[in-house]
């Protein structure tokens, strides 16, 4: 009889956006790119965009008050018009901060094989461009609900944001028929203390150009630790 060969074990490769494959925050970026269109008030919004954003930083953020904030505008315009400003917005704010080592990084993965996602807390209206300027196939972020084109300035299930991107995770694998034991190995690359529950689940957790908290952890624990930026 023929010698069967058992099928290659698969990888997964997982990454954050903002601070980790990004050298800024797009959600921080989108919100002063609409106060500097003059969509949103300046003093206003500027105000409390930098309030989430120390809170998100110290790990206090909360993320429902957070979403009310960020999904509000998209709900205020039609789709086509909101298309037209990210794609601005792409030009001027985020191929800037997507720089050639993190691009080099996520090419390596899906050069070998392995399954490719951004995990992220940001929106997939904000996000979903990005994903695909990295050429990543897969997107696992917060959904901002639509009602006939439009959106409503509500999340659709659950919100993508530390024990929450576990979830979001294992239901894409599950969809899939998988499961974390399906995969070889598992990466997660984050520069953030949130996402020590994700970074958690998988073989080999990465720190990223990290904040004091997971650099410390990460230290510690015997994580790798590198920088993608320039």
């Amino acid at each position: 009889m023929p010698e069967i060969t058992p099928p290659a074990r698969l990888q997964l490769a997982l990454f954050d956006l903002d601070n980790t494959l990004l050298a800024g925050d797009s959600d921080f970026e989108w919100a002063q790119f609409l106060i500097a269109k003059g969509v949103l008030d300046g003093e206003l919004h500027a105000a409390m965009n930098r309030g989430f954003y120390e809170d998100y930083k110290a790990g206090t953020l909360d993320i429902h008050a957070f979403l009310d904030f960020q999904l509000a505008p998209l709900a205020r315009h039609a789709r086509a018009e909101l298309d037209a400003w990210h794609a601005e917005f792409m030009a001027t704010r985020i191929r800037p901060i997507a720089g050639d080592k993190a691009r080099a990084l996520v090419r390596r993965h899906l050069d070998s094989g392995a399954l490719c996602a951004i995990v992220t807390a940001t929106n997939s209206f904000v996000t979903g461009p990005i994903a695909r300027e990295f050429g990543i196939p897969h997107l696992i972020a917060t959904v901002p609900a639509q009602e006939g084109g439009r959106f409503t300035g509500q999340p659709r299930g659950t919100p993508s944001f530390r024990e929450g991107k576990i979830t979001r995770v294992e239901a894409w694998l599950e969809s899939m028929g998988l499961w974390w034991s399906s995969f070889e190995r598992s990466w997660f690359y984050s520069d953030s203390h949130n996402d020590l529950p994700l970074m958690g689940k998988v073989s080999d957790p990465v720190a990223v150009d990290a904040d004091d908290t997971l650099r410390a952890h990460a230290a510690a624990a015997g994580w790798p630790q590198l920088s993608l930026r320039a």
